[in-house]
């Protein structure tokens, strides 16, 4: 082979690179290329931003700082309440007014040129402003704020140790005891003008009150539009107040709302603000307004509030409008609910007339349906005892409670059937009890001692036997009636007591009942077993025939009422539905029919439950010497009732509770009823069974309409 010589090498090495980098050169071209655009690019960036920072940066920034938009909710109508015939009871009237919309950062001495300001243009009337309050709007002026805290002595700055106070809120309340009377004591103009900025002041940032919403003239409207500019927040609107078309006596059953004033009440404020609310929303107080706030409240409006710099409200635009509340229709009647407390009513006087009512607290009748538990009618009159004066007070169907009386005795029976002591039309011996250490206790028609009356369950109940009810409660102490024996019952002991409540309560009486209204009375029963004013075992057979505990009207209709319907406790509603609004508000389409709800049944057969409403069915029908109903014959429809008359007293005074549960038609009932009549002198005219009569003739009357 021949040798390479060093030039040959040379060339070959000089060769081979040359050929590699002819191949590749391309590659790093490219990508040269594509730096280099990448750069131009980052270069025009830098420089764009570099010219809007320093060279348009201060305009962006004073554009930035000079307005902010912002949602504002402003309160809507309340939905409106009608009767079950769709008239109105409870609407809304609407008010012009003059608002204020407090924007970011604004402080009260911003608010003082703006209460003058409004002062000047429209005539606001002054609150009663409290001492506080007009020392508030005088220190608001940043002059007075510093002449009042030079006053300030360095006791004043400092606390009990001596340190110096820094709490600004601390230093203000004592800058405001410096402020003499002298220099609060404003002419009528000037209350005026703290009277609008107490009102301004009081709402929160981004929130809105009423500068005057009373009386507002189209006048006042137009000179405020006219000077939007020079007071800040303040714009026109509208706003509502409840009213009340129809004279009608449920008015305090339907309720009340608070003012914007009162807003919130103070005890629920959480948990309304929870739920969206605002301190100064408006709400229902009490009864039908509370129980159905979240159907009645309204949808807030929103609209969209331009502010500037110093966070106070240029523009303010509405963005989506308002809407009402939904609307409830009632389950009463004003024309029937008007004729019962009519019968009521001239009954009563009746009773007033003959001086049968000298005593007595006034009158309380529940007119209910038994199978839907749809209250037709709640009439209550209270008597002022000095004036005869009957004042209509429907609520105290529910939270005035009376003794009972032998009304009772259905649901004394029925704790017999749960506990065992009878199973059926079991027949006891009426007989006058003589226990030891105790007066004689006896029914009605048979005081004689010695003197026995053979009596089925049916029957007890038709002559209103104390005896029978009494000796059920022996047997479930496990015992028979001896003369002058002593019950084997314990002072203190509490079973027996809720053997008898429980029952009771399983039929409406001692229990809530469940109707759609707060503020219900359970009624009174002793239940401190461990006092020295502990039950006695007597009292255990007192309250086997009405006399211990106290119940409400509307505790009586629910018992009628679940003896009526077979034995299912069915809660009392005032509402049968919640409805839309038609386009003008008022009362559109159901939007939900309100179901009965059965809260329970009644632990015995319908066998057993079929005795008791026989013996409520003889309490009027009965030919019995001793029927206790009989008054009640030849209603309009078959009237089936339980009577009961519970003794009283008021001061030295024997007096007697006269009342009366009863359902109609017997055989398919349409209506319960119960009547509470106390502190009569005398009830030999059977006044409880006439009144039941003619509301069950009026009942009658109303459905032939």
């Amino acid at each position: 082979m021949k040798k390479m010589s060093f030039l040959d090498k040379l060339k070959n090495n000089n060769e081979e690179p040359m050929t590699q980098k002819s191949k590749k050169s391309h590659i790093p071209f490219r990508l040269n290329l594509l730096f280099f655009v990448i750069f131009g690019l980052f270069v025009a960036l830098i420089v764009r931003l570099g010219y809007l920072q320093i060279a348009e940066g201060q305009q962006y920034a004073q554009k930035a700082e000079e307005s902010s938009a912002l949602k504002i909710k402003s309160s809507a109508p309340r939905g409106e309440i009608y009767d079950a015939k769709g008239n109105l009871l409870v609407g809304n009237k609407a008010n012009l007014a003059i608002t204020y919309t407090r924007g970011k950062k604004v402080q009260a001495k911003d608010l003082v040129p703006i209460a003058n300001k409004v002062n000047d243009l429209i005539h606001v009337p002054a609150d009663e402003l409290t001492e506080r309050d007009k020392k508030d709007f005088w220190l608001a002026n940043p002059d007075n704020l510093k002449a009042a805290q030079k006053r300030l002595t360095d006791a004043d700055k400092t606390d009990e140790k001596g340190n110096k106070i820094t709490d600004e809120g601390t230093l203000y309340v004592k800058t405001v005891e410096k402020v003499t009377p002298e220099e609060v004591n404003f002419d009528e103009h000037t209350m005026q003008a703290a009277t609008i900025f107490k009102r301004m002041n009081a709402v929160q940032e981004l929130n809105t009150a009423f500068i005057k919403n009373e009386g507002v003239t189209q006048e006042e409207i137009a000179i405020i539009g006219e000077h939007t500019s020079e007071i800040a927040g303040v714009s026109t609107g509208m706003d509502w107040d409840r009213e009340y078309p129809n004279d009608t006596d449920l008015k305090n059953l339907l309720g009340k709302v608070s003012s914007q004033k009162a807003g919130l009440p103070a005890e629920e404020a959480d948990e309304y603000i929870a739920k969206g609310y605002e301190l100064n929303d408006r709400v229902g107080t009490s009864y039908l307004e509370k129980q159905y706030e979240d159907v009645l409240q309204g949808k807030k409006g929103v609209s969209e509030a331009t502010l500037d710099s110093k966070g106070k409200t240029i523009t303010q635009t509405p963005v989506t409008e308002g809407k009402k509340g939904e609307n409830l229709k009632l389950t009463i009647d004003m024309a029937f609910q008007a004729k019962i407390e009519e019968v009521v009513r001239a009954q009563y006087q009746q009773l007033l007339a003959t001086g049968n009512a000298a005593y007595s607290d006034g009158a309380y009748v529940v007119v209910m349906n038994p199978k839907t538990g749809a209250v037709m009618a709640m009439v209550a009159l209270d008597r002022d005892l000095a004036t005869n004066e009957l004042t209509s007070n429907p609520l105290a169907t529910i939270n005035k409670a009376f003794e009972p009386g032998s009304v009772v005795k259905g649901a004394t029976i029925s704790a017999g059937y749960e506990q065992g002591v009878i199973s059926g039309n079991d027949v006891l011996i009426d007989e006058p009890l003589q226990i030891y250490g105790s007066e004689q206790k006896s029914s009605v028609f048979n005081k004689v001692p010695g003197n026995q009356i053979p009596l089925s369950a049916e029957q007890a109940l038709e002559y209103s036997s104390n005896a029978y009810m009494m000796k059920l409660v022996l047997k479930m102490m496990k015992t028979d009636y001896q003369y002058n024996m002593v019950l084997p019952y314990k002072t203190g002991d509490p079973t027996l007591f809720n053997v008898l409540r429980q029952t009771f309560g399983e039929y409406g009486m001692g229990v809530s009942t469940g109707i759609d209204l707060p503020g219900e009375s359970t009624g009174l029963s002793n239940k401190d077993f461990d006092s020295e004013f502990a039950p006695m075992p007597g009292h255990l057979l007192d309250l086997s025939f009405g006399q211990y505990d106290t119940y409400t009207a509307m505790q009586l209709a629910q018992y009628a009422s679940t003896v009526a319907n077979g034995g299912t406790r069915i809660a009392p509603r005032v509402v049968d539905g919640i409805y839309e609004n038609k386009e003008d508000g008022s009362l559109g389409e159901l939007k939900e029919e309100l179901k009965p709800k059965e809260l329970n049944k009644v632990d015995i057969s319908s066998e057993q439950m079929q005795i008791i409403q026989n013996g409520f069915y003889d309490v009027v029908h009965g030919n019995g010497i001793f029927t206790t109903g009989k008054y009640m014959q030849g209603a309009a429809l078959d009237i089936a009732a339980k009577t009961g008359t519970a003794e009283t007293n008021v001061g030295e005074h024997v007096t007697v509770n006269s009342n009366v549960v009863a359902y109609a038609p017997y055989n398919d009932p349409e209506i319960a009823v119960s009547v509470i009549l106390p502190h009569l002198t005398s009830e030999s005219t059977r006044p409880n069974q006439s009144m039941v009569t003619a509301i069950v003739n009026a009942y009658a009357e109303y459905k032939a309409q």
